[in-house]
């Protein structure tokens, strides 16, 4: 009889057991990350998709208007109609001639034929050239698309359309909205570009700008995203650049979810319209800005007009000028290089440099007021036409002399042997000191950006500082007349003529106009009236019938006072004047470069109609639109 063993487990095998505990391990493991992430990590992979999913857009906003003083705009914003292509509605259209290129492409040998890259941009330019043919068809144009610029768009600005044509006309603008369905790819975009209604005038005060590629839209969420920012602008020169923060928009914005090729797959998230910079309003006078510069014509130089009482600028002409169109959006470098080659950068109204020439004897005949040299009852010279200083001879500006001439006649016939002898009586420490007082040795303070730093007031310091010579007293007899080594802008003789037509010594100008602006005031010159009526009395001559006779306007009173001087070989013909000399109102000065030394060209004969220009038009306005300065001044 056999036996059968029957084997039987009591225990599980402890292998098992082992492997049992590794599972249930690795389980526990597995639902211990994956709570961890969906629990404590949901956040940030809820933010990377975010990241990925969304695009962010910043829109600049418009700049602010420039206005005159009258309300005018001198700078502001025009539309700018562009033709776009939404490149989000082309997706199927760029698959199916992505196919339809890489089949023609089949039978070429692979050697010859083009990677997958430029297969796929080649089907970009045939569609996107399918679709400015249409609008070639509506404009009778034959425009091509750029291919380096639609590759870098895909590349760098995918969300953003892209721009087909730009800048077209308002009768282009009016013919496309007329043809183009509205659902269309195609469609016509408004942006604004910077628009200088009177072109060149006042290009130097006013200033352009150039193009912002990174415009900043504060506290507008999405800073993480990926962001694409359209162009705006930035002030560069002149009044855009020096009130920029106060011009410049506030950018506006908006968030797009974006599908994993980048296109925008809906309407934004969040969105937030730019808004247009803050307007200011200068004190610049368009209509006495304008005259002046077509008196001026094509001579190189500067004028300046101020109100006598508040130092309001009315007008800062310089030529050579420019056109402040050209600028935008960008200005070629050819016209760059006509701008330089004429010298038109140079704001000759604030950084030209020039001797005062015969407008300083107005600083001199105070000097000698004020010193006792000039007696405005006892002193007079006898002009031969010339004077010998030392063994140098010095010549009259009439060449058969003036005769006995006092301070109203010397001031009238801008005599200079009579400021010759009256410069040697002061002295040059004096003369210096009362060019000082009326703001020769430093800069205005007006609200541009390049005024010339450095003036300078001739001194026997002065000429041993530059060029280590001691003074002589034909350096006296020559500052006298404005002649030397001081060196003025036409800012500053301006601001001299409004300081001494109101009785006092220093005029702060400003191009901000205030309504109703207080008067200035600032210490008095330190003259008896009789004294400043003696040459007050001569430029009123003057005026009337002597050097600045070719300046007068029938039914104003004015007093100027006209000037040549030397720079070089280069010739300056100035002429100051205020008006009306009962009451005055308006401070000018003008100065003009010659092209070399000629005795013909004088301040009274090429300065002079310019100043005539511009008084005709103050007068005009004054009666068009009469105030009761005017007529206070008028009828005194």
């Amino acid at each position: 009889m056999s036996t059968r063993t029957i084997e039987t487990h009591t225990a599980l095998n402890p292998r098992i057991l082992t492997f049992y505990g590794a599972l249930l391990a690795m389980v526990l493991l597995l639902t211990g990350g994956l709570a961890f992430r969906q629990l404590f990590r949901s956040g940030l992979y809820s933010e990377r998709e975010r990241q990925q999913n969304q695009r962010r857009i910043i829109v600049p906003g418009p700049r602010g208007n420039i206005l005159d003083r009258d309300g005018q705009v001198l700078v502001g914003n025009r539309p700018r109609f562009s033709v776009v292509l939404n490149l989000a509605d082309l997706r199927g259209e760029l698959r199916t001639e992505t196919i339809r290129v890489i089949k023609n492409y089949r039978d070429y040998d692979k050697a010859d034929r083009p990677t997958s890259g430029q297969l796929e941009r080649i089907a970009r330019v045939s569609v996107a050239q399918r679709y400015l043919d249409r609008i070639n068809f509506i404009l009778s144009r034959n425009e091509q698309v750029k291919t380096r610029e639609l590759d870098r768009h895909f590349a760098q600005t995918l969300l953003l359309p892209y721009v087909l044509l730009d800048d077209l006309s308002p009768e282009e603008y009016a013919r496309l909205i007329e043809r183009l369905p509205v659902n269309s790819p195609l469609q016509v975009y408004t942006s604004s570009s910077r628009y200088y209604p009177f072109g060149s005038a006042a290009s130097h005060v006013l200033g352009y700008t150039g193009v912002n590629d990174d415009p900043v839209a504060e506290d507008f969420p999405g800073e993480d995203l990926l962001t694409f920012k359209m162009k705006g602008s930035f002030g560069r020169d002149g009044l855009e650049k020096k009130f920029d923060a106060h011009l410049q928009g506030e950018s506006g914005g908006a968030i797009y979810r974006v599908d994993p090729a980048g296109y925008k797959v809906d309407l934004p998230i969040e969105k937030r319209l730019p808004v247009q910079g803050h307007n200011m309003t200068i004190s610049l006078d368009i209509e006495l800005q304008q005259a002046a510069e077509k008196a001026m014509g094509d001579q190189v130089g500067s004028a300046v007009v101020l109100d006598v009482h508040t130092g309001e600028v009315l007008v800062m002409a310089s030529k050579p000028d420019y056109d402040l169109n050209t600028f935008v959006p960008r200005l070629s470098s050819a016209a760059a290089k006509q701008i330089e080659e004429s010298g038109g950068w140079l704001n000759r109204a604030i950084q030209g440099q020039y001797p005062p020439g015969s407008t300083f004897k107005i600083i001199t005949a105070i000097a000698g007021l004020r010193s006792g040299a000039i007696d405005r009852e006892h002193t007079r010279t006898t002009c031969p036409g010339y004077m010998m200083v030392g063994n140098r001879r010095f010549p009259c500006n009439a060449h058969n002399g003036h005769g006995e001439r006092d301070l109203t006649g010397a001031v009238r016939d801008s005599c200079n042997i009579f400021f010759y002898t009256a410069g040697l009586n002061i002295g040059p420490e004096l003369i210096a000191a009362e060019a000082r007082r009326f703001g020769y040795d430093h800069p205005t303070g007006i609200e541009l950006l390049g005024e010339y730093r450095t003036p300078h007031v001739a001194t026997p310091e002065l000429k041993m500082k530059l060029f280590n010579e001691r003074w002589f007293p034909g350096d006296t007899a020559n500052i006298s007349i404005g002649q030397g080594d001081t060196l003025v802008s036409p800012l500053q003789v301006a601001c001299m003529v409004a300081s001494f037509a109101r009785g006092e010594t220093e005029t702060k100008p400003t191009l901000i106009h205030i309504p109703n602006r207080p008067t200035q005031h600032t210490a008095p010159i330190g003259l008896p009236a009789a004294d400043y009526q003696t040459i007050v009395n001569g430029m009123a001559q003057g005026y009337s019938f002597g050097t600045g006779r070719l300046a007068r306007v029938d039914g104003l009173s004015a007093a100027t006072k006209s000037g040549t001087a030397q720079k070089g070989r280069i010739e300056i013909a100035w002429m100051v004047c205020f008006a009306p000399v009962e009451n005055p109102q308006i401070a000018i000065a003008i100065c003009l470069e010659g092209q070399e030394l000629d005795a013909a060209f004088g301040g009274g004969v090429h300065s002079g109609p310019i100043v005539k220009a511009i008084l005709e038009a103050w007068k005009e306005k004054q009666e068009r639109t009469p105030t009761a300065t005017f007529q206070v001044g008028m009828n005194h």
